[in-house]
């Protein structure tokens, strides 16, 4: 069988020929995965300080650490509304972001902590004694609520996609919100008065963090640098967004872009890639629904391809010079592929255009 002249990159090739000791290709900065707390620490890192925040969004943060609010965001996908959460973080040095995924079950309950009462059950039959008095072995504080846990400094909490949950979940989260604290009926019940609990919370060697509560309540001493995002889904009640202070995370700008590119891949691609940055910056200034991670992968592909004969010119022209060109030339010019294409593809379009 012939051999194929695709890119090194593309492994699978579709003839059914089994191969064996195969070398993935190496994966974008973005997407690297680590399982250990270094790693982990690094991915942290990495999302913190290539996100370049925007001026509002900068006056917005300060803003919410000095008033103890949340700061509810919203923007189009890719402008970098959870990166803001990991850039603080990092810059403030405010340790690890807290984060809690909302989905269409979420309830207040799920991200403030859970209690294990079958395993606590099944521990006391076999020991044959009474273990209320351990409850607080079988209780994990969630992302939501160890973000409340007394520190001196406060703590980054990322609720993505708030706009996802259940009616209800906004309402249930006032109180919490305005007074800064929530109670375990578990311990309080069995009136507990100091006991630990486990959190969500990992140290350097991967074991959970505990915590000391005290009367069965967890009560912050500094208020959690809370933000949330949402992609407007959904409006939210009037009570629930007079807590908040509210900011729409603008779309980056062509020079933006340029520097995210460069923070990511490094100046060189971003200089060859100015022609695919400024078709991408245009496409959106029109009205398109696009996310920066559409535009990162795609020039990884061109990079991993490595195939263009055009990219000498492509250093010479400033990204000033380039925002002169018409889509269309731009578009003759960069002679996007039809996988390019389908990584480029507007999110609002429907799936057989």
């Amino acid at each position: 069988m012939a051999k194929s002249n695709s890119p090194s990159w593309k492994i699978y090739r579709g003839d059914g020929e089994p191969r064996e000791n195969i070398e993935l290709p190496e994966a974008p900065p973005w997407r690297q995965f680590r399982d250990d707390a270094q790693g982990i620490a690094e991915q942290q890192k990495l999302k913190g300080t290539t996100f370049q925040p925007p001026p509002e969004a900068i006056e917005m943060v300060n803003a919410a650490l000095s008033l103890r609010r949340p700061l509810l965001i919203t923007g189009n996908p890719g402008t970098g509304k959870s990166s803001l959460a990991y850039a603080v973080a990092e810059e403030l040095g405010l340790g690890s972001v807290l984060k809690w995924s909302i989905t269409t079950r979420s309830t207040l309950k799920d991200g403030l902590y859970s209690y294990d009462a079958i395993a606590r059950l099944q521990d006391a039959q076999a020991s044959n004694k009474d273990n209320r008095q351990e409850t607080g072995n079988y209780i994990t504080l969630g992302a939501l609520g160890a973000a409340f846990l007394p520190k001196d400094l406060p703590r980054v909490l990322l609720i993505d996609e708030i706009d996802k949950s259940d009616i209800d979940l906004p309402n249930d989260l006032l109180n919490l919100l305005e007074d800064g604290w929530f109670p375990i009926p578990e311990l309080q019940r069995l009136e507990i008065f100091t006991t630990e609990v486990r959190t969500i919370d990992r140290d350097e060697n991967k074991k959970q963090r505990k915590a000391e509560i005290e009367n069965g309540v967890v009560r912050c001493r500094a208020f959690p640098l809370v933000i949330m995002t949402s992609n407007g889904e959904r409006d939210f009640p009037p009570p629930f967004l007079r807590r908040c202070l509210r900011l729409k995370m603008p779309n980056p700008s062509a020079k933006e872009l340029q520097g995210i590119v460069e923070k990511h891949l490094g100046e060189s691609v971003a200089q060859q890639s100015q022609e695919l940055i400024t078709w991408f910056w245009k496409q959106i200034h029109g009205g398109g629904t696009l996310a920066t991670d559409q535009l990162l992968n795609a020039i990884h592909i061109r990079t991993q391809e490595n195939t263009r004969t055009d990219q000498q010119h492509q250093q010479k022209e400033s990204i000033d010079d380039l925002l002169k060109l018409s889509l269309t030339e731009l578009e003759n010019r960069l002679k996007l592929t039809a996988s390019e294409k389908r990584l480029l593809k507007d999110l609002s379009s429907p799936e057989d255009q």
